[in-house]
């Protein structure tokens, strides 16, 4: 359901790793959020650094779109970038899990297109 991988690297050497890998990989990053700082700044204690990625192929998410307007319910694509005790923790659910909810098996092909590139790109950004 999750694709995980951890890392000892520097948070901030992850988070530019990934970013420079998505776009290596022809995917756009539409917004980082970073929740803890959010969370910390309305007065709720959070000790870690959270990120949330929010990546997306245009081309992949087009076709989706074509097929089934409400699977844009479900992009775009989320990454979570986060501090865990000593490690870097890259994680995100499956683009063929979420897809299975959808009952559009003409794009089972497109998921796991879009799922090996956001594993690539994590991976890149671990290593």
């Amino acid at each position: 359901m999750f694709i995980t991988m951890r890392t000892r690297k520097s948070l901030g050497e992850v988070r530019q790793r990934f970013e420079e890998a998505a776009a290596e990989n022809r995917f756009a990053i539409l917004g980082t959020h970073d929740v803890g700082e959010r969370l910390r700044a309305k007065g709720l204690a959070f000790d870690r650094k959270f990120y949330v990625y929010e990546v997306c192929n245009p081309v992949a998410a087009k076709k989706v779109l074509d097929t089934n307007v409400r699977i844009g319910t479900a992009l775009p694509c989320r990454v979570t970038i986060y501090t865990d005790g000593g490690d870097v923790v890259l994680e995100t659910m499956k683009p063929t899990t979420m897809l299975a909810m959808f009952g559009e098996p003409t794009l089972e092909g497109t998921a796991l297109e879009v799922e090996a590139a956001i594993e690539a790109i994590m991976r890149e950004a671990a290593k």
